[in-house]
């Protein structure tokens, strides 16, 4: 099962355009950086897949900031000077192909194309572009955010980074997971769950959110997810105290024992 794209209220809930996080300008396009610091431009005129791109980015620590058309992206390449770029061949006015080659010729930003223009011409086409990869829809988010942090790797441009909770590390680029002094082995499934709960500590996440980031879909079995969180908490705890809490009625939020006196509700 794919993203669902045709979800009304999904479209209600899309941040506004302006929600540019301001960085500082001593991390430039070319030097390697964190997943926190990296930034991501989304091109692609379809609203709701551009809040859902959009928002699975920023839940896996990225800074975002997206546009309907390549209308103002000369100015906002300028201004966001971004470390990739996810760009829809189909757009309003210049296509992405057209954004590409300009995107090539100025900067070394990465770039993405997402497209359902899936023939080998087509690919050629992105790749002579100037694609460093090319993702046909529909496509699974959490393959998408992959993608994006793989090809930052490739280029250099990403450092592996660790989130800790606790006395529990988690680097997802590399595939630890270690509490105390102790090494715990995963599955790769567990690995993409732990770091999801663990970028968005002291938030308190629905099934349905974890559903969707992790697994790429939110109308399964929510059971799936309590089957994970059980076998994650059955490793993590064999000599710590609980670091993914239960919250009755809504989901799970991952912190410290006791954690914050009001965990922070984790939007849709």
């Amino acid at each position: 099962m794919r993203v669902d794209f045709d979800s009304e209220d999904e479209l209600n809930q899309e941040p506004a355009e302006a929600d540019l996080q301001q960085t500082s300008r001593n991390t430039g396009p070319n030097r390697p950086v964190s997943s926190d610091a990296a930034r991501v431009l989304v091109v692609e005129d379809e609203r709701v897949l551009r809040h859902a791109v959009s928002q699975a980015l920023r839940e896996a620590g990225f800074t975002v900031r997206s546009l309907s058309s390549g209308e103002d992206f000369a100015r906002e390449i300028e201004r966001f000077r971004p470390d990739a770029a996810i760009l829809d061949v189909m757009l309003p006015g210049s296509s992405g192909l057209t954004l590409a080659t300009f995107l090539r010729a100025q900067t070394q930003t990465v770039i993405l194309f997402i497209t359902a223009r899936d023939s080998v011409a087509d690919r050629l086409a992105g790749f002579d572009a100037g694609a460093d990869d090319y993702i046909v829809k529909p496509f699974a988010l959490p393959e998408l955010v992959a993608r994006v942090r793989a090809v930052l790797r490739r280029a250099g441009r990403l450092v592996s980074t660790t989130v800790q909770v606790a006395d529990l590390l988690v680097d997802e680029d590399v595939g630890r997971v270690q509490r105390g002094e102790r090494e715990i082995q995963v599955t790769a499934t567990e690995l993409r769950l732990l770091g999801y709960l663990a970028r968005n500590r002291d938030r308190v996440l629905s099934k349905t959110q974890i559903l969707t980031q992790v697994w790429g879909y939110e109308d399964y079995d929510p059971n799936l997810v309590e089957t994970y969180v059980s076998n994650l908490r059955r490793k993590l705890e064999v000599d710590g105290d609980r670091l993914i809490h239960t919250v009755r009625g809504v989901g799970y939020r991952m912190g410290a024992p006791g954690g914050p006196n009001r965990p922070q509700l984790a939007n849709s």
